[in-house]
This record gives C-alpha cells, sequence and structure tokens, in this order.
C-alpha cells in the first residue's frame, strides 16, 4: 500500500534537488551566477540531503511492512541496494570521464544503496534507531570539521586533505537520518497509518508531486543529461 504524503515528501524533495542541481550545473559553467552565499550553496542542498535519506528510511519500514517473510526481506533489500549502489557507480564513471578532478565518488545514490543493505538489521528495533541515528549525525557532524592524509575511509566521512567533489554523502553523518526515518516509519506507520490525516491525493497538484516522488529514482537520473542537452541545443559552450 502506498501513502500520498510519502510520494508527495519525495517529490517535493527531488523537485528541490534538481533546482539546487541545476543552479549549480549553469554556475559551474559560468552561464547563470546566483550570487546567494552559504544558505543556499551550503545549507540548502543538506536540508535536501536529509529529507531525501529521511524519507527512504520511512520507505524502508514500508517495504518491511509489506513484505512478510524476513528472506524476502535481506533478498529484496539486498537486490534493490546493490542496484542503486551500480547507478551510483555509473554516476562515479561518468563525471570522472568529464571531469576528473571533481568527480563524485561517493554520492547520494551511494550512500542510499549502501544504506539500505546495512539498515536491514535495524528494521526491527525501535528507539535504538532514534538513539544511534542522533548519535551518527552528531559524530558525522563533528568528523567534517577535520581534513585526513587518507583517502580510503572516505565513504566513512573522513574527508581528505583538499577534497573537492559535485556531490558527497558518506556514512556518517548521512547513515543516521536513515535510522531517523527508520525510527519515525515504524513510529507512525504499520499496514496502516497510525495517525489521521486528510486525503489530499486526488488535488491536481498533489497528484503532479506524487508522480514525481514515485518516479524519483529515473528523474534524477536524467535530469542532469537533459538540462546538458538543452544547453547544448541553444549553443552555449560545456566542455570547451
Amino acid at each position: 500500500m502506498r501513502f500520498w504524503e510519502i510520494d508527495f515528501a519525495r517529490g517535493i524533495a527531488i523537485i528541490l534537488m534538481i533546482i539546487f542541481n541545476w543552479s549549480y550545473t549553469l554556475r559551474y559553467f559560468n552561464i547563470l551566477q546566483i550570487d546567494a552565499g552559504w544558505l543556499y550553496w551550503g545549507l540548502f542542498p543538506r536540508f535536501i540531503g536529509s529529507m531525501f535519506i529521511f524519507v527512504a528510511g520511512i520507505s524502508l519500514v514500508l517495504s518491511y511492512k509489506h513484505l512478510k517473510n524476513k528472506k524476502t526481506v535481506y533478498h529484496h533489500n539486498m537486490k534493490r541496494g546493490v542496484w542503486i549502489f551500480s547507478l551510483g557507480m555509473l554516476i562515479t564513471l561518468i563525471t570522472w570521464l568529464f571531469s576528473p578532478e571533481i568527480f563524485v565518488r561517493f554520492g547520494i545514490l551511494h550512500l542510499i544503496g549502501l544504506s539500505i543493505i546495512i539498515a536491514t538489521p535495524f528494521l526491527k528495533f525501535d528507539k535504538i534507531n532514534l538513539i544511534l541515528g542522533s548519535l551518527i549525525i552528531l559524530f558525522g557532524s563533528m568528523l567534517q570539521i577535520f581534513a585526513f592524509d587518507f583517502q580510503w575511509l572516505l565513504w566513512l566521512g573522513f574527508v581528505p586533505k583538499n577534497f573537492i567533489t559535485f556531490d558527497y554523502f558518506p556514512i556518517f553523518p548521512w547513515f543516521g537520518f536513515i535510522l531517523l526515518g527508520i525510527y519515525f516509519g515504524n513510529r507512525f506507520y504499520n499496514k496502516k497509518r497510525k495517525f489521521s490525516i486528510p486525503n489530499f491525493s486526488n488535488k491536481f497538484i498533489i497528484k503532479i508531486t506524487n508522480f514525481l516522488g514515485r518516479n524519483s529514482l529515473t528523474i534524477y537520473l536524467l535530469h542532469q543529461p537533459l538540462l546538458l542537452f538543452i544547453l547544448f541545443i541553444f549553443g552555449f559552450p560545456l566542455f570547451s
């Protein structure tokens, strides 16, 4: 069973992500300079990422409630996680070919793919997810202050010196938002909602946003190539 508010939240997250990524791309190619400061270039993408990842945690719970057989849950999450992580590796390859100096090494798809796999044992827990998720976010936030002389723990959140990338969502702190999503998913959902909410799913704007939310992965993969194609068609120099 789908809950319209989950698709809606995911749809809002993908809309905001597209807005930010497109504005970043236009800035990167010196087509449009947006003088917005740290609130936009720093805080805004972190808010979008936390929203997207939090909803992913809730979605794991909904899938877990739907699948009765425990072995089926592990198999389903392993398959889904590997698929999304593989798409992340595809983005790594493509960005490395076009911008080897700042290519994506561990972006949001890497994070979500790996998190789907390692979060599976936590789906049956309750308050431990709230506590552990909060601690991971706290530790990961503190970890970002430091820079290290090695790169092999980049995926965990140990940021190398002079590290620059298009997209970076390491396990610390971002896996904490997955666990928080699992906690609140278990708290507010079973096979039905544990709370009352008006049904706005028939509203036109909700339908459009929910459609985007249901197809967020496809839209995420296609939105950047679409923008680059549009810029190319209109004659903007991209890789000169």
